[in-house]
């Protein structure tokens, strides 16, 4: 157990004995009245590489230089460019590298993962979810049983908390699971839930989902890059994340995807096919008849946008050199300290603010919510302006998440001093 101090002195120590303290001067922090901001926002957006430009600019002077022929005849071609972000991004998500692929946007990648894992059936069409997912995830959800003519009222089963709870218990989901078993043809998941900061058991949710006789995705966006993932080892059918939160590739970048490696030479899946996801070798020949690529590169529609692959390199390269065991480890520090100031600066002044992230650290990444009883846009914006870089999200929940890869313990110090005295001064 961490011996946390209540000190601008200990956040100070702490910072000199972080073996990851490097990578913050990597990183671009904003500026407000000529101070760094204290920017706990990268579960929203995460932060700009310091290399960022580079990568981009190296693109650019390829197209600058080559125009057609970068695709070919550059220092690493555009046409096998998507390969070089594989290796990076199985280290992160548990998985083999012919099991990932960046393609597309997330959203655009749920609806494309559901075309090959979501087929309904007479007597098995329902999908089952957490209640209050994240809204993109409902309306594909809601649209794609549509698509196949069943009605969302009765085809989509949500899973709620407990009356008087934040979050699910495991128990309440797997037990969901057994009660519309033969019903369900797919479990579709958030890995880290964007209002809470719950991370699910996805290992228990596959197995039981699996066992039911359903396919098992997950929206990883709030989990890619925050917390521990095996993909692979756990069985998943298919997952998605998008790559602007923790990944740090710019905003709106390219969406990943994880397809189990047991169909990775499965032609006949159904899929929507393009000519990026054909056979690279027979790509250029320009004949009917679509062959899929082996492993999640099968997946892949058109040709790769270059330019924000470049910039999630960048990210990558800092993933890959900080490691993901010793970015968790910092995180569990980081956010057990961000929770510990908490209780002490703020639960000790006002009962109108409770964490609603569960205490358990396996069962949370970087972010904790904070369920503010009233006023609690008033006190967004109270923070905003003395430089926090926070996030709201209706109705009540105001969302601190510190990075490993670029927050302080100075920074979560600050946060709680300054969370406090708005508290104090709303009060007055």
């Amino acid at each position: 157990m961490e011996h946390y101090q209540n000190t601008g002195d200990y956040a100070r120590e702490q910072d000199e004995q972080d073996p990851l303290k490097e990578f913050r001067s990597r990183f671009i922090i904003p500026k407000k009245n000529n101070e760094e901001v204290i920017y706990l926002c990268g579960n929203s957006l995460g932060l700009q590489p310091e290399s960022t430009r580079s990568y981009l600019d190296r693109e650019l002077k390829k197209w600058g230089d080559y125009a057609v022929d970068g695709h070919f005849h550059a220092d690493e071609p555009w046409y096998h460019y998507h390969k070089l972000l594989k290796a990076p991004l199985a280290a992160i998500t548990g998985a083999k590298p012919e099991e990932v692929v960046v393609m597309n946007n997330l959203t655009s990648n749920l609806h494309f993962m559901m075309v090959s894992f979501y087929r309904p059936a007479a007597g098995r069409y329902k999908i089952l979810m957490e209640g209050g997912a994240f809204p993109s995830d409902q309306y594909v959800v809601e649209s794609q049983v549509k698509y196949h003519g069943f009605s969302p009222d009765d085809a989509i089963v949500e899973v709620f908390p407990r009356e008087g709870e934040n979050t699910l218990r495991t128990e309440d989901i797997l037990e969901v699971i057994q009660t519309h078993g033969d019903e369900l043809a797919l479990v579709l998941f958030a890995g880290l839930q964007y209002y809470t900061g719950q991370v699910f058991d996805m290992e228990a949710i596959t197995k039981a989902g699996q066992a039911a006789g359903a396919k098992v995705g997950f929206d990883l966006a709030h989990a890619a890059g925050n917390v521990p993932l095996k993909l692979h080892d756990w069985g998943v059918d298919f997952a998605a994340w998008c790559s602007y939160k923790y990944l740090n590739s710019g905003p709106g970048s390219n969406s990943g995807v994880f397809i189990h490696e047991r169909y990775a030479n499965d032609p006949d899946l159904p899929r929507f096919a393009g000519w990026w996801g054909h056979e690279e070798k027979e790509r250029f020949l320009m004949r009917k008849g679509f062959k899929p690529m082996y492993g999640a590169d099968g997946w892949q529609v058109s040709n790769a946008n270059i330019l924000p692959l470049a910039a999630q390199r960048a990210s990558l390269e800092l993933f890959e050199q900080a490691g993901m065991e010793r970015l968790r480890r910092k995180s569990l520090k980081l956010t057990g300290y961000l929770e510990y100031l908490l209780k002490e600066e703020v639960n000790s002044t006002d009962n109108h603010i409770q964490i609603i992230t569960p205490p358990d650290p396996e069962q949370r990444g970087c972010q904790l919510s904070l369920f503010v009883e009233k006023n609690g846009r008033q006190l967004f914006d109270h923070i905003s302006k003395a430089g926090v870089v926070a996030d709201w999200r209706e109705p009540n929940v105001i969302r601190v998440a510190p990075a490993p890869l670029y927050n302080t313990f100075t920074d979560v110090y600050r946060f709680a001093r300054l969370l406090k005295q708005a508290v104090k001064e709303q009060q007055n």
